[in-house]
């Protein structure tokens, strides 16, 4: 009966530690798949408030005191993003009152989903009022890669890099000569922005948290085969859950008067069974 219990046991342990495997298993690789197969997110975020509302401020003073207005827009493909100036958050430049001089940085970032061949990209481009020449807009347009907002920094950090090349705007225009200098400085131009730091590839910029929930499973799915492992070779070791067979009651008596016995046989014992 103990050996049939044991085994017993150890057939149930056997099938919790299968079913266990099975369903983490499971589990496992579809994480996995998700995160090799599955599309990225090609959503372009808008900038921060903090950003938005850190930069209306200075557009406001460069254009009370240079005469021009300043803004900036974001687009994901057709659709637009983010839009602000000296108006305020939420305003474009362009067409409003009061606005007849203007100048906006505009950002159309693409994102591509990791099954596809293209590349994320960006295409920055810098418009004023039909007063600005198309030569110094475009001079402007290039100089905002002097304060590291390149195309590389738009597709990392879209929010950023629009917010940041408005700010740039007043400075640039002076440089060209299109206004005075702005009450409030935004920036030097002889030192150059601190580089962003690396975005990583597409792969791992949505993935990162599958792949990190894949592994805890994995971790969890053998944790649980050890357990089961342990709990198995425990119940089925030798002697484990077996007591030994007792001794018969005829076996202790003779044990016990063995010596009693053995004791009587001698000379005595002789002479009694002659009697």
């Amino acid at each position: 009966m103990p050996d049939k219990a044991a085994a017993t046991k150890a057939k149930d342990t056997r099938r919790q530690v299968l079913v266990w495997t099975v369903l983490i298993g499971i589990t496992v690789g579809a994480c996995v798949i998700g995160a090799v197969t599955g599309d990225s997110d090609t959503t372009v975020g808008a900038p921060a408030a903090d950003e938005r509302s850190g930069t209306v401020p200075i557009l406001r003073a460069a254009a009370d005191s240079q005469g021009i207005c300043y803004g900036w827009e974001l687009l994901d493909g057709y659709r637009q993003v983010s839009v602000g100036s000296n108006l305020g958050d939420g305003t474009a430049v362009a067409d409003a009152p009061g606005c007849a001089r203007w100048i906006e940085v505009t950002a159309n970032v693409f994102y591509t989903s990791s099954s596809s061949e293209s590349n994320d990209s960006a295409t920055i481009r810098v418009k004023g009022s039909d007063d600005i020449e198309f030569s110094d807009l475009s001079a402007i347009e290039s100089g905002l890669g002097r304060f590291g907002l390149d195309e590389d920094a738009f597709v990392d950090e879209p929010g950023w890099a629009v917010t940041r090349a408005a700010t740039m705007l007043p400075l640039l225009a002076t440089e060209r000569g299109l206004a005075d200098p702005a009450a409030t400085p935004t920036a030097d131009p002889s030192v150059p922005a601190a580089p962003l730091p690396d975005a990583g590839s597409d792969f791992w910029r949505d993935r990162w948290k599958l792949l990190l929930t894949a592994v805890g499973l994995a971790l969890l799915a053998a944790l649980f085969i050890t357990v089961g492992v342990r709990q198995r070779n425990r119940s089925t070791a030798p002697g484990r859950g077996v007591a030994p067979d007792a001794p018969s009651r005829s076996s202790r008596q003779r044990r016990e008067a063995g010596p009693a016995q053995r004791a009587g046989a001698g000379p005595a014992g002789l002479t009694r069974e002659n009697a």
